[in-house]
């Protein structure tokens, strides 16, 4: 798909990646990109720089996102790239609470149905669209210390997967933006121990790179994004050899310093 003339929505675009995609497909020659966020005045701050729409909304909120989708729809026409992007990052193991549990699967899965469930029949019905759906690296392989994040995102890549299958012949095309670290907020919490920390820091890249590669990656209509060209080796790896990726892992944790925290 190219962007010239098209309407495209990103979640979780008031900064971070989100930002750079809405602001890159803007550049690219977008007709309308709107802008969502919980951050009203994020999202706001980032639409007003470019003429776009902003939306200030959980996007855990299934009503919330089918009434943006009908507005949009209503008054600039149909939505071409619906980019769900929202997410956040929990820490842990299964010990963490139920209520983080809950909202981070609400949050990085259930958002993204619901984004998926009010833009699939407009795209349907006209034979054409596109859904992006942000996971990570972490949905591939594995976030070391973050049980509830690595859940996640394996579900949303699931989610993405089962939407590129079943609705290939109606003329949705599909992407899964795969990342590993990014220079945003969540990267700095990500830095648990020195260990970590250093290797965030190694592969750590700007939101702006993220963005030329997912505009490359549109265009394609490839599936799988990866800003990270490596996570594809690794990907392979763990499937060439379960046990023995999964030997590799622990020894990347214990090199890290990452402890177990499940009590006692």
């Amino acid at each position: 798909m190219e962007l010239r003339d098209r309407v495209v929505v990103v979640t979780g675009a008031g900064s971070g990646i989100g930002a750079a995609l809405a602001r890159r497909f803007h550049r690219a020659g977008a007709r309308l990109v709107a802008v969502a966020d919980i951050d009203g005045e994020s999202a706001r701050g980032v639409a007003e720089g470019m003429g776009g729409l902003a939306f200030g909304f959980d996007v855990a909120d299934g009503n919330a996102v089918a009434a943006m989708v009908e507005e949009i729809t209503a008054e600039h026409g149909p939505i071409d790239l619906f980019c769900a992007n929202a997410g956040i990052a929990v820490g842990g193991g299964v010990e963490a609470g139920d209520e983080a549990w809950q909202r981070i699967w609400e949050v990085n899965v259930m958002s993204q149905v619901y984004a998926a469930r009010a833009v699939l029949p407009q795209m349907i019905a006209r034979g054409e669209g596109y859904l992006l759906l942000t996971a990570s690296a972490a949905g591939l392989l594995t976030q070391l210390d973050a049980a509830p994040y690595s859940v996640t995102k394996h579900a949303s890549v699931a989610l993405a997967e089962w939407l590129a299958i079943t609705h290939a012949e109606d003329g949705i095309r599909v992407s899964c933006l795969c990342p590993q670290f990014v220079n945003t907020p969540m990267a700095e919490a990500a830095s648990v121990t020195p260990g970590s920390a250093a290797w965030v820091q190694s592969v750590l890249i700007e939101p702006e790179e993220v963005a030329e590669v997912v505009l490359a990656g549109i265009a394609a209509e490839k599936f799988l994004i990866l800003p990270h060209p490596e996570v594809e080796d690794y990907f392979q790896n763990k499937a060439g050899d379960y046990e023995r990726w999964l030997g590799g892992m622990r020894k990347l944790r214990s090199s890290m310093g990452i402890g177990d925290e499940l009590p006692s």
